[in-house]
């Protein structure tokens, strides 16, 4: 059975992807800082690497073995990063090159990079496919921008690298975060009773955390030939958030009011996943309701503790609290 090595494998997505990769009976390796706790069931395929990707020591005992690298881990989202941008440019761009080329020296064979469809900018175009020019508007999305450039610098017929370029990820994980469009919205009317949308119009493409797995899972399973060199936009509903706030306020069936506030951001994002689809037949069976269902069932049994202020819930907080560096 094959080894997969996942970086930042206790995060949002990872620790439900490392869930979902270990029911599948891989190994798996993971190498993250941890301070969000490990958030993934014991396993004896499972070894865990408690420490910095910057670490190039650690990463090459991390990788040993392994024929596959997925890569998650980095400062997310723009105002994490935006706290430090040193610390996002050294763990986001300049450990980047040296993971690709221990990796590579290593024998994985197989790299798979989570880039952003942020990566885009803001397009007029209904559909914004792989083939349009990336005019990144923050340095985190430079740096996700050109860490692409970078990977595909390296593929060869033995080492296959593929981009996944995903849309905002929504729904539950045992590492939640409140700190994206769709888990704020939620968390906002269950503990608020009222939900503020910063500006509304601004469109932002969502994909259920369940369909964000199922994509990684699909990329590994799939033949050399179909993901050599590739990149693919995965994300399936372009929504404005006023309407993510609206079909907030439809599922919890209250009168939660909703306060439109004005903003000077923007950005607004919208892909077309049709790539994936017709080359690799991905479809997705989960929706931002589903997500919103999850939540709320979620809240509903108590599982969440303070989910206005825990620092563990919200990128930014904890980075100020552990003043990493």
């Amino acid at each position: 059975m094959r080894k997969i090595l996942v970086t930042g494998g206790l995060g949002y997505v990872g620790c439900v992807l490392v869930n979902e990769l270990l029911k599948e009976g891989y190994y798996v390796n993971v190498i993250d800082l941890g301070i969000y706790g490990t958030n993934i069931e014991k396993n004896n395929n499972l070894s865990l690497f408690i420490g910095d990707i910057r670490n190039q020591q650690l990463f090459k005992e991390s990788v040993s073995g392994c024929d596959t690298v997925i890569h998650l881990a980095c400062i997310s989202n723009d105002p994490s990063f935006d706290l430090n941008p040193e610390l996002g440019k050294s763990i986001n761009l300049d450990a980047f090159r040296p993971m690709v080329e221990i990796s590579k020296k290593e024998g994985v064979t197989r790299f798979i990079y989570a880039s952003s469809s942020s990566v885009y900018g803001i397009k007029e175009q209904e559909n914004v496919d792989e083939n349009f020019t990336l005019e990144p508007l923050t340095d985190y999305s430079i740096f996700k921008a050109e860490c692409e450039k970078i990977l595909l610098e390296y593929q060869s017929p033995n080492f296959i690298t593929t981009i996944l370029r995903p849309a905002t990820v929504c729904g539950y994980s045992p590492r939640q975060r409140f700190d994206l469009v769709v888990n704020i919205l939620t968390n906002l009317a269950f503990n608020k009773g009222i939900i503020r949308v910063f500006g509304g119009n601004q469109l932002r493409p969502n994909i259920h955390i369940k369909d964000m797995v199922n994509a990684y899972l699909k990329i590994i399973n799939a033949s050399h030939e179909k993901i050599s060199g590739e990149i693919f936009n995965v994300g399936f509903q372009n929504m404005p958030v006023i309407e993510i706030a609206n079909l907030v306020k439809k599922i919890f069936n209250k009168d939660l009011d909703i306060k439109i506030e004005k903003t000077d951001d923007n950005r607004s994002y919208h892909i077309s996943s049709s790539k994936i689809t017709s080359q690799l037949n991905f479809k997705t069976n989960y929706t931002v309701e589903d997500a919103i269902k999850d939540l709320l069932e979620s809240f509903n049994k108590k599982i969440f503790t303070n989910s206005l202020e825990n620092e563990n819930y919200f990128n930014i907080k904890k980075m100020n609290s552990i003043n990493l560096k």
